[in-house]
């Protein structure tokens, strides 16, 4: 099982996802999404990696890719970023029944629910939790189709740790979780993770792969 520290950056309080990109790209400590879990039929594996921290109040996450035949058409929360460029964090409490998934298109679109699986009990994020996600993309917010060659493009995402039902004041030693890197409707589909997944065909929803992530105190 992958495992990672979750520092404190004293930095990053107060810090939006513009400033926080900044504060990131001082850390040196990059984590790399790069398990292809089922390479016959998808042997695609972009150069993605990220950082994590947090603040006293939120958790940042700042991913870095390099990939082919990049795309971004939805422009709207709750759209299907995964056919986009699109970068994915899971996470749930250890003796949770339930998980929440944040999945980022290349341009900031995002869709987080909270569910028991891939098709079990899902809840959508309401509007006013979806809006205190902040993202800020190195490519902006305006859409585009498919770009032929390679593209490089960072996504900086704050996720207040109210939304993960996480009491700032009393953080856990750990939650579990993963993060991914897809492109379901591009030319160059791919779907690689960070910890690695044992299943027959492509599947995220799976927290029984997740990793280890715990708060440095």
């Amino acid at each position: 099982m992958n495992a990672i520290n979750i520092q404190y950056l004293q930095a990053l309080n107060n810090a939006d996802a513009h400033g926080a990109s900044k504060v990131l790209s001082i850390e040196k400590e990059y984590h790399f999404i790069d398990n292809v879990n089922w390479p016959l039929e998808f042997s695609y594996c972009p150069d993605s990696k990220f950082l994590i921290a947090r603040s006293e109040s939120a958790l940042y996450i700042k991913f870095q890719i390099k990939e082919t035949n990049i795309r971004a058409l939805y422009i709207n929360d709750r759209e299907p970023v995964w056919e986009d460029s699109c970068v994915e964090f899971f996470c749930k409490k250890p003796q949770g029944d339930t998980y929440m998934n944040f999945e980022f298109n290349c341009i900031g679109s995002c869709v987080a629910t909270t569910r028991r699986g891939r098709n079990a009990d899902i809840v959508p994020f309401s509007e006013n939790q979806m809006k205190q996600i902040e993202r800020f993309s190195s490519l902006y917010s305006q859409p585009f189709s498919e770009k032929e060659g390679t593209s490089c493009w960072e996504l900086t995402v704050r996720i207040p740790f109210e939304i993960l039902e996480i009491n700032p004041n009393e953080l856990p030693d750990i939650l579990l979780g993963n993060f991914y890197k897809c492109a379901d409707g591009t030319s160059t589909p791919h779907y690689v993770s960070w910890n690695p997944i044992s299943t027959k065909s492509p599947d995220f929803h799976c927290p029984e792969f997740f990793g280890l992530l715990s708060f440095c105190r």
